[in-house]
């Protein structure tokens, strides 16, 4: 990880690097180049004009005539000077050491010059140099008598060039030394911490939950950090509710089919059994395949809740109905226990919700099945209706033992119960109020439980008249 990050980074800055120099180079040799020329049309033309003051196709008179003209403007140049007439017949040469004078001078950029063209060239020298030369054409009268050639070795343009090369070159290093230990000190911080994820995320994958990312980062790593300790809170917690769930469902499995096991071995071993006894030990045994079957059916129920996930199937639903049918299914429970069923608000129900309907059954009865059964007998159940513009209320009051304040949270957990021996006496599994809650939750709404005026609880369920699902806010 920190080496391809190093690499990237030099990679990125040497290319860069290469780039500018070459970009900068390249600008800084055209510059020097196009000012030489400049410079030298410049000379070509002054001494073009001084030329066609003095004249003369005489070759044994020109060199005399033309020295002053063009020794004066090349002064202090390695500038090499000729004068030509239209017939490239060399008239005046700085150099005297050519002996060019009186002998034909042919260049391209003279060619140019006779034409009335000002004109300019690049030539390789046999050193491996750069001559730089041009061509301006003598006037008189506007007629073309001649040309002024100028050529000179510009090694010193080259000389800075290499110079600039040089210091250029030496400075990308040192650059790319500097950056190249940056790079490492970014890839170190920048690695360190992913390392770290990789590690943590390895430690998941074999089921340990514990370990947490440390802090000390900045920006996005410190939230990538918070959120993956974050991650690791809940799939702790889910992994304890998972182990609970595990061992809360084999325990209530066990006990019914424990109970089931003593009865069948009892009719085995026991000895000249007569009908009655095997009868009831039949129904004992009924009993608990019974108390078997509510804990597996309640146990699919939970589990194609959570499958679902907030998936329901909405449909219009008569608030009131859905109330008096539940009652209807409750009345033979409560009527055997001399609990009185009452209910109220009814008539502030007027429009239907939009629910889904067995789903919402099934919490709400659990809710009312739960309040009759912990209820005394000769005791109360009371089921109150209240609606507004956008809910709809359900309280269930009851006079029972009622449940402690710091229990009353621990209530809608899977197979928590309050009183073991009591839950088990009345059929309970456990598992009623945390499906009611799981509903009300995939509806929106809420669940809690408060204390009566008269002693006993108060479950009180709000619900939306119409959910907003998941599917609908995306």
């Amino acid at each position: 990880m920190r080496f391809t990050i190093v690499a990237t980074y030099l990679a990125v800055i040497l290319i860069t690097l290469v780039l500018m120099i070459a970009y900068t180079l390249g600008l800084l040799r055209n510059n020097l180049y196009d000012n030489e020329y400049i410079d030298m049309f410049t000379k070509a033309n002054i001494i073009s004009q001084n030329v066609s003051q003095v004249w003369t196709n005489d070759t044994l008179v020109s060199e005399d005539s033309f020295n002053a003209c063009v020794e004066h403007s090349l002064a202090g140049t390695n500038i090499r000077g000729v004068v030509t007439n239209t017939a490239y017949t060399a008239l005046y040469d700085t150099n005297t050491d050519a002996g060019l004078i009186g002998k034909v001078f042919v260049r391209d950029v003279l060619r140019y010059a006779v034409n009335g063209e000002q004109s300019q060239l690049t030539e390789k020298t046999e050193g491996g140099g750069e001559m730089l030369s041009v061509a301006v054409p003598v006037k008189i009268n506007d007629e073309i008598v001649g040309c002024v050639y100028l050529a000179q070795n510009v090694t010193t343009i080259d000389t800075t060039v290499a110079a600039a090369r040089t210091s250029m070159t030496v400075f990308s290093l040192i650059t790319a030394l500097l950056i190249g230990l940056l790079s490492i000190g970014i890839s170190t911080v920048i690695s360190a911490p992913i390392e770290q994820f990789v590690k943590a995320a390895r430690e998941i994958s074999k089921g340990n939950f514990s370990i947490r990312m440390k802090g000390g980062w900045h920006n996005e790593i410190k939230q990538m950090s918070e959120t993956f300790n974050y991650m690791c809170d809940e799939l702790e917690h889910l992994e304890v509710q998972r182990r609970k769930f595990v061992s809360d469902a084999s325990h209530e499995l066990k006990t019914p089919m424990a109970g089931i096991k003593l009865i069948c071995d009892s009719i085995v071993n026991a000895e000249n059994i007569d009908m009655d006894t095997v009868k009831d030990f039949l129904n004992d045994m009924s009993a608990e395949v019974e108390r078997l079957t509510r804990i597996i059916e309640r146990l699919l129920t939970l589990t194609r809740l959570d499958s679902s996930g907030n998936k329901i199937f909405p449909e219009q639903v008569d608030v009131v109905e859905l109330i008096e049918y539940i009652i209807q299914k409750i009345k033979p429970l409560a009527k055997d226990k001399g609990i009185m069923l009452h209910t109220s608000g009814a008539n502030s129900i007027i429009q239907p919700a939009i629910w889904d309907y067995d789903k919402i059954f099934e919490a709400v009865y659990n809710i009312i099945d739960n309040a009759v059964k912990y209820t005394p007998e000769g005791g109360f159940v009371n089921i109150k209706l209240r609606s507004s513009n956008a809910y709809v209320e359900i309280s269930v009051e009851d006079n029972g033992p009622g449940i402690p304040e710091d229990e009353r949270e621990k209530i809608f957990d899977r197979f928590y119960r309050l009183d073991d021996s009591r839950s088990r006496d009345t059929g309970g599994t456990g598992l009623g109020l945390a499906i009611a809650k799981e509903v009300i939750l995939m509806h929106k709404g809420t669940i809690s439980v408060t204390e009566a005026e008269k002693g006993g609880s108060v479950f009180i369920i709000r619900l939306p008249y119409k959910p907003v699902l998941e599917e609908e806010e995306a």
